[in-house]
């Protein structure tokens, strides 16, 4: 892809970033030769990126790679720790920290909540204490079903501190989900919130967890967040845990073969696969990224607009505050009660890194953010998806005045972070990746296990990882097919990329979505862009369908913008608007038109359920969609189109 650089670093800003001062401190003059050391020199470099953040540990490890085995290494062998110790004690021991923001909490209804380091401790322990006197213990799991609160981080960090393995699961889901990792995780306790809003309208939680719970048998204990009455017999209440309960320190030390937590992926077909995290595991990857790669200090600000049950909610917590920052939290939607109130957020709280998706950005476009500013931020950091380069460059150009650095990150919730992403050290090009993150050994494979540059193929990693998930929760085969059988020897990650000379990676969609048509293997959001670049186009997918002259053609399915247009004239022009700029083999077999794609609750675009919709498939679990009823209605419409 021949991109010009968008951002390039100052000398100057350069010799301040965290990254620099440490791999000078370790003899590197140049991320290349480091890069290359990190993934040659595996257990060296892990042991020196857990010294860098800081890990406290009760018992000092014995060997930082233990076993060598690339499905099942054990990391960091002989050691035992709790990690709330680095995230949050550590802090109050200091008296230049203790008393900084630890949690900054704000909602759509404009209420806001500003806990210090000293103030996370006191309800860490209470909870803590309380909840051993609940008959919690070391390996029991717990389901953590809240809105972003402050109170849903000191839950998390107070089941982390007594041993009890965690599960947080997505806040807009309905009981059919939320009964699945019940039963999935075999939790014994549910902590809920009572009630939530989202657009001004009271969501009932705690009846979603009573629905959810008939349709599972492990569950004991509900302890609800409420400030009333939640009108179940047999609830506890968040605050009754908390109440008179001595500051103890119940710290249950752990080896890393402990677990933390498991998180659920939310896929649209199957059985969701629980990925299990261990105390210095998914937190020593996300500090790491987030200090070592996206320059995250002492005193910063870090938001990201997620949710808890996604992989970036708990990335969120550990990546914030084992590095001395605030983790910034907001409850609600982002475009009410008005387009200007989370940016005003953002501003009054000082946010130095804000995370987000490049769906969210597509949204924005469409608003009215002109006067927008953000002087406090230091970097947007982009994760979820594949970018389309009209809405990298608006929110460069326009929220970002051209001064902003975008740092494409890119992983997953098995990973415990980024595989690819963007160094601070380099120059930053519009929807790229600009390096491998330090420590994994990322590549691209042709179809043959061979590596390839300038060409499209699957990204694998050649080498394990501090982070990667210690196999799925009671599926030890499923996790060992999932990665580990497309080719001997390396983890085959699922994406669609390109590697150029210069180090910089393309993600151009799921290997899954890949389409080949006329002999060309094409990543889906190559064709979305183009689309996307056209004036009349707001959201696009496209997908490939069986044609008997090119194997596959694409069909293409378009949410229109604001301007008005004549349907046939509008198709016609968008097939030739794409043969045009990918050449006439690719120009589109069809083309439709309809008001909204099928998303997950992350924001995620689903083609496998366009590609189902098209081919008149019976319809799947819609439970993780964000908008089940738009599946309902592109099917319908399709199958109307089709008996035309």
């Amino acid at each position: 892809m021949n991109l010009k650089p968008a951002w390039i670093p100052g000398e100057q800003m350069i010799k301040t970033t965290r990254l620099y001062k440490w791999m000078h401190s370790l003899g590197f003059s140049t991320y290349d030769a480091f890069y290359q050391a990190s993934i040659e020199r595996t257990e060296w470099f892990w042991k020196e990126a857990e010294k860098a953040i800081g890990i406290q540990w009760k018992v000092p490890y014995e060997a930082a790679l233990g076993q060598d085995s690339f499905m099942w290494p054990k990391w960091y062998k002989g050691g035992q720790l709790n990690i709330t110790e680095t995230a949050v004690d550590k802090w109050t021991e200091k008296e230049e920290t203790k008393h900084q923001p630890a949690v900054i909490w704000g909602n759509e209804a404009g209420e806001e909540k500003s806990w210090s380091y000293l103030h996370l401790q006191e309800k860490v322990n209470r909870l803590a204490t309380g909840f051993l006197k609940k008959g919690l213990q070391k390996g029991d799991v717990a389901i953590i079903y809240m809105p972003m609160l402050p109170e849903t981080v000191a839950v998390m960090l107070a089941f982390a501190k007594i041993g009890v393995i965690f599960s947080p699961v997505f806040s807009g889901y309905g009981s059919e989900p939320l009964a699945v990792r019940i039963r999935a995780s075999g939790a014994t306790i549910v902590v809920t919130g009572h009630e939530m809003t989202r657009r001004g309208k009271t969501i009932n939680m705690r009846a979603c967890v009573a629905d959810a719970i008939k349709k599972t048998n492990t569950v004991k204990t509900v302890i609800v967040h409420a400030s009333s009455d939640t009108g179940y017999q047999d609830d506890e209440r968040l605050n009754d845990v908390l109440k008179e309960q001595p500051m103890n320190d119940d710290t249950t030390y752990v080896t890393n073969e402990d677990p933390l937590m498991i998180l659920y992926t939310s896929g649209t077909t199957g059985t969701p696969k629980g990925a299990v995290h261990t105390h210095a595991g998914f937190p020593v990857k996300a500090a790491f990224d987030a200090g070592l790669c996206m320059d995250v200090k002492i005193g910063d600000r870090l938001f990201w607009l997620t949710d808890m049950g996604w992989m970036m909610g708990p990335f969120l917590v550990f990546g914030g505050l084992i590095n001395g920052a605030a983790i910034v939290l907001y409850d609600g939607a982002p475009d009410y009660p008005d387009e200007q109130h989370l940016w005003s957020f953002i501003h009054q709280q000082k946010v130095t890194h804000f995370g987000l998706s490049p769906t969210f950005v597509r949204s924005a476009m469409q608003q009215n953010l002109a006067e927008i500013e953000i002087p406090h931020v230091k970097a947007i950091i982009s994760t979820g998806e594949p970018w389309n380069e009209a809405p990298w460059q608006w929110l460069f150009d326009t929220i970002g005045q051209k001064n902003i650095p975008i740092l494409n990150y890119s992983g997953g919730t098995e990973v415990s972070g980024g595989i690819v992403g963007s160094t601070l050290l380099r120059p930053i090009k519009p929807i790229l990746f600009n390096a491998a993150i330090l420590g994994m050994a990322a590549d691209v494979y042709n179809e043959s296990g061979q590596s390839v540059m300038n060409e499209v193929g699957e990204l694998v990693v050649k080498k394990p990882w501090v982070g990667m998930t210690c196999g799925f929760w009671n599926e030890p085969e499923r996790y060992e097919d999932t990665y580990f059988k497309r080719f001997d020897g390396v983890w085959t990650h699922g994406d669609w990329v390109m590697q150029t000379e210069d180090g910089a990676f393309h993600i151009t969609g799921r290997s899954d979505d890949v389409i080949n048509t006329a002999g060309k293997r094409i990543g889906p959001a190559e064709i979305e862009s183009i689309l996307v670049g056209h004036p009349a186009v707001h959201e696009a997918a496209v997908i490939g369908v069986k044609d008997e002259v090119k194997g596959e053609a694409l069909v293409c399915f378009i949410v229109t913008s604001s301007h008005s247009f004549e349907e046939e004239m509008l198709i016609q022009e968008l097939k030739a608007h794409v043969g045009s700029h990918a050449g006439k083999a690719l120009t589109p077999k069809e083309i439709h038109l309809i008001s909204a794609l099928p998303k997950t609750r992350n924001g995620k675009i689903v083609r496998r359920l366009l590609k189902g919709a098209y081919e008149q498939k019976p319809s799947p679990d819609l439970s993780s969609l964000e908008n089940p009823n738009v599946y309902n209605s592109i099917s319908a419409y399709l199958k109307r189109k089709q008996n035309q």
